[in-house]
């Protein structure tokens, strides 16, 4: 169960109002009542700030492709036991050409598939950097070959972002969104 409440205009900061009703105009007029947008509308600042890093990201600007984009969400996902981010991504990854043998074994934490270079780059710099903190100068080499220095540097914020974004589920309680993906066993 949600630990706050769904924001409202009302109980924001007087400050905030603004930046309030800017989320909720994105978003067709509707206040969501979960997920990562939900809770931190509660300090809306922050989800607008949030949301021009996300629209970088995802929509505007980056030069990972869809695939490489959704493994970097789904590994932090998984890497973060975040229900919410990985029933959001999994089946945009699958959509985006991710393999299922791939989904499913990130997923069970089961021993992955054949991997290509891009596949084996995103997930080896994901888990090395959230299990360890660090990332060991031949994960950085590969994660560069393949990438460039732009492209790591966009996969490296997407993660941190998504990470921000899981930290915000999780501690808050946020519940998954509808999907047919299992959930992740935690």
């Amino acid at each position: 169960m949600p630990r706050f409440p769904v924001a409202s205009r009302d109980v924001v900061p007087q400050d905030q109002v603004d930046a309030f009703d800017s989320i909720v105009s994105s978003r067709g007029g509707e206040v969501p009542e979960f997920g990562p947008v939900a809770v931190q509308l509660h300090v809306p600042e922050i989800a607008q700030r949030g949301e021009v890093l996300r629209a970088y990201l995802r929509a505007e600007g980056s030069t990972l492709s869809d695939p490489v984009a959704e493994l970097a969400m789904i590994t932090t996902a998984r890497e973060l036991d975040c229900q919410f981010i990985w029933h959001a991504h999994a089946a945009a990854g699958r959509r985006a050409g991710l393999s299922d043998a791939l989904v499913d074994a990130l997923r069970d934490k089961k021993e992955l598939p054949q991997l290509s270079a891009a596949e084996s780059a995103v997930i080896n710099y994901g888990r090395e950097f959230f299990r360890t903190r660090r990332v060991s100068q031949s994960t950085f080499d590969a994660a560069l070959a393949e990438f460039g220095e732009r492209g790591l540097v966009e996969l490296t914020n997407l993660m941190g972002y998504y990470s921000v974004l899981a930290f915000n589920i999780n501690a808050f309680e946020q519940m998954p969104p509808a999907s047919d993906e299992p959930f992740l066993p935690v």
